[in-house]
């Protein structure tokens, strides 16, 4: 029954791979009717988001009505910045009924990719991840694997109804591009860059660049002033704990910030979360490399890993034998300095 699942999804896919764009926007269409409430489900990120923003759009006075709902918790300050910005109309799927609902589509994700996806029987799947096998009888699937973005995607289908996106629209569709792509240097097609550019001169790029930059609380502005007073400076490189911390995010922020100083090679910043001991690695990746050091002093403790430039270790604070000693800056510069 799989491999039979697996075969209708591939052959879904390829036919709507092989149909021209005004044929996939008809297809879609044909699902709908006039007195259709229907329900858009996404796992909620920039691109779903926007995904969903724009089948919104695509269904405006084809159908009585359209709500998008997501079972996730909204907790990135760049995606809250983007839905309050945004003003984005979302509800959270334990508060729909689904029986209210004659159409559902499933958006830049699949009926398998969480638990509470497979109890709903979705009309209609736009996604651009690998395709996968769970459903049946869905009247619409639009798989496209090697999108960078579903954005995309659906830029395709806004130009193909010969819909010019509004500002908000625009803003929503370059933002995910931009997120799913990781700026392009992820794998993307000349689609995503055909869309990038349409988009270019309505979106509101000021405002992506508020949703980029948001990743700070007001209340964490105090780590900046606790990492300047605890920063440990020894052969170009720097070292600073900050105790306990709300979220590790903030490490990782405060590291990007002093990586920026010019003659500093390596940046380390640790904190406690939980009951773990956080370290963040930075430095230009020429000659060197963070998830190797990581790797090399934390792995018998802990998680360790990274890439050239970055790298991160999460270590339980039981496994570091501190004993009554408080862990601080100047045991992160004897911890790292041991192994340099």
């Amino acid at each position: 029954m799989a491999k039979i699942q697996k075969n209708v999804v591939s052959s879904l896919c390829t036919i709507a791979s092989k149909q021209t764009a005004k044929e996939r926007l008809q297809a879609f269409w044909n699902v709908f009717d006039k007195d259709d409430d229907v329900l858009v489900v996404i796992n909620a990120d920039p691109d779903a988001l926007a995904g969903a923003m724009a089948v919104k759009r695509l269904l405006r006075y084809r159908v009585k009505n359209v709500v998008i709902a997501h079972p996730n918790e909204i907790r990135r300050l760049n995606n809250v910045a983007m839905v309050e910005r945004l003003k984005i109309p979302i509800e959270r799927l334990n508060n729909v009924k689904l029986n209210d609902y004659r159409k559902k589509v499933m958006v830049d994700s699949q009926p398998d990719h969480l638990p509470c996806f497979e109890k709903i029987y979705f009309d209609v799947i736009i996604d651009h991840h690998p395709p996968t096998s769970k459903w049946e009888g869905v009247r619409f699937v639009d798989i496209r694997a090697d999108y960078g973005s579903t954005s995309t995607m659906m830029v395709e289908y806004l130009r193909a109804a010969e819909l010019k996106p509004s500002v908000s629209l625009a803003t929503a569709l370059f933002y995910g591009i931009k997120v799913d792509t990781e700026n392009f240097e992820k794998k993307s097609l000349l689609a995503d860059g055909i869309a990038f550019r349409y988009l270019f001169n309505i979106a509101n790029r000021d405002l992506v660049r508020k949703f980029e930059l948001t990743d700070l609380r007001r209340s964490e502005l105090r780590y900046f002033t606790l990492a300047m007073q605890e920063l440990r400076y020894s052969k170009r490189r720097y070292y600073t704990h900050l105790g306990k911390v709300r979220s590790p995010d903030v490490l990782v922020i405060i590291a990007d910030f002093l990586n920026h100083v010019g003659e500093i090679d390596w940046v380390f910043v640790s904190g406690i979360h939980g009951e773990r001991l956080i370290v963040i690695f930075r430095c230009d990746g020429y000659r060197k490399s963070a998830g190797k050091l990581a790797t090399r002093i934390f792995s018998s403790v802990g998680s360790a890993g990274g890439h050239k430039e970055a790298a991160r270790a999460e270590v339980p604070l039981k496994n570091l034998a501190l004993g009554d000693r408080p862990f601080n800056s100047d045991s992160l510069k004897r911890l790292i300095s041991s192994h340099i």
